[in-house]
């Protein structure tokens, strides 16, 4: 499936990654929840968040937390307060660094409340993105606050895109459990 460009597709689009990621969690095995993800091995897997993350609750709370960065944004800058997406002290250069914050601030969060909250942001979020038009979605420099991209990009990323990420990694993760 290409990336979505109509408010249509997208909400089509997060809709079924946010199933397909349920089916994935569904057809986890007892050890696939319970064996840590350890990466360390893989060569190919260098970005910062295959070590990051070391179960399913953290790529849970991953997802819940960029979808509270983009419910966050979206009001605030939709109320007259300007707020960028990444919250200070981050900025695109550091994101990284807040990804782990936020996992470091959910390591006692337990793996049902994790899945509770995911539930719940990712039908704010859907709720959020039923608002908007498709112009204003997909239009570039129709709210000023989000620069040059439109803002349905923003709620791609956020879902469909993040579902993505997030699946792949499960199955990768099922692979070396199984091995």
């Amino acid at each position: 499936m290409s990336r979505p460009a109509t408010k249509t597709d997208l909400i089509a689009a997060a809709v079924d990654r946010f199933e397909k990621l349920n089916r994935t969690i569904g057809g986890m095995t007892e050890k696939e929840l319970t064996t840590p993800f350890d990466f360390s091995a893989d060569a190919n897997k260098k970005e910062a968040h295959w070590q990051r993350d070391k179960n399913l609750r953290d790529v849970l709370i991953h997802l819940y937390e960029w979808h509270r960065l983009l419910l966050t944004w979206v009001q605030s800058n939709e109320k007259g307060e300007a707020k960028p997406f990444i919250p200070e002290p981050y900025n695109w250069r550091t994101y990284g660094e807040m990804n782990v914050e936020f996992w470091r601030n959910h390591q006692s969060t337990p793996l049902e409340t994790a899945k509770e909250l995911l539930s719940a942001s990712h039908q704010d979020v859907l709720a959020a993105a039923e608002k908007f038009t498709n112009e204003e979605l997909f239009s570039k420099c129709v709210f000023p606050w989000v620069g040059g991209s439109p803002l349905g990009s923003y709620f791609v990323s956020a879902t469909s895109s993040h579902y993505d990420w997030a699946i792949k990694k499960l199955k990768a993760h099922k692979q070396k459990a199984a091995a």
